[in-house]
């Protein structure tokens, strides 16, 4: 990696320029054609230091403001066998297991919902819960967002914080 790949992910980091040549745009930035912006960004994906490119959407702008942890108490059951149909239903966006804590919290599997509506989102949790038959859940909606923040950073001489 040299100073225009460190210049690139630093760019990178804060998202794609939202214009029709993003690699262009990027370019005109740090000296550099579209084609081997392209062409670093390809290389360093090969190496491994970029893993993906994701979008990450705002979901206040289009109206998801309903945002929740269900918590279920699997009673004893397996809990992968659950969580297995708990995640493969598309109203859930991540679906963890958890040790319970016996007689103090016994909830063991936990799944992220995003919703229109706190209504819309425990007709969801209830139509699951039915069909997994599960009667104990706590729904905990989401008070405040905080802004998310790229763990890693890239500085001019290379290093991370």
């Amino acid at each position: 990696m040299d100073r225009l790949d460190r210049e690139i992910l630093a760019i990178l980091e804060d998202g794609l320029p939202p214009v029709s040549e993003p690699f262009g745009e990027i370019g005109k930035r740090i000296g550099l054609d579209g084609e081997a912006v392209l062409e670093r960004v390809r290389r360093l994906q090969e190496a491994g230091i970029i893993r993906r490119f994701r979008a990450r959407i705002n979901q206040r702008r289009l109206g998801i403001t309903a945002n929740a942890l269900v918590a279920w108490d699997c009673n004893g059951r397996p809990a992968g066998e659950i969580g297995s149909r708990l995640a493969s239903d598309p109203c859930v966006t991540h679906c963890y297991e958890r040790r319970p804590v016996p007689g103090r919290w016994d909830y063991s599997l936990y799944t992220v919902h995003h919703g229109f509506s706190r209504e819309g989102v425990e007709e969801e949790v209830s139509r699951l819960g039915e069909e997994a038959g599960l009667s104990r859940y706590l729904i905990l909606f989401s008070e405040e967002e905080f802004k998310r923040v790229p763990n890693v950073r890239i500085r001019e001489n290379g290093g991370g914080k």
